[in-house]
């Protein structure tokens, strides 16, 4: 299995040169970032719970309008 390594330098954490990977290796690279973050390690504000709370309650009631990525795409398109 591939595994990358971190240097890490007064809190920076940098990937030594990592234009010489693959796509492929890079999208292992993110999965293993994103694997390491565990749900409890996050902190979310309880305005933003509330928020999303609200969010979910519009949806579940229907009040909520679904769009598309193609319509997202079309609609910002037709702002420029």
């Amino acid at each position: 299995m591939l595994k990358f390594v971190f240097i890490i330098n007064n809190k920076n954490m940098q990937i030594k040169n990592l234009s010489k990977y693959s796509n492929a290796e890079k999208i292992v690279l993110a999965e293993q970032l994103w694997d390491s973050i565990s749900k409890n390690d996050l902190e979310i504000s309880d305005e933003v719970k509330r928020e999303l709370d609200i969010r979910i309650q519009n949806l579940e009631e229907g009040k909520t309008e679904l769009y598309s990525w193609e319509e997202v795409k079309a609609h910002l398109k037709s702002l420029r």
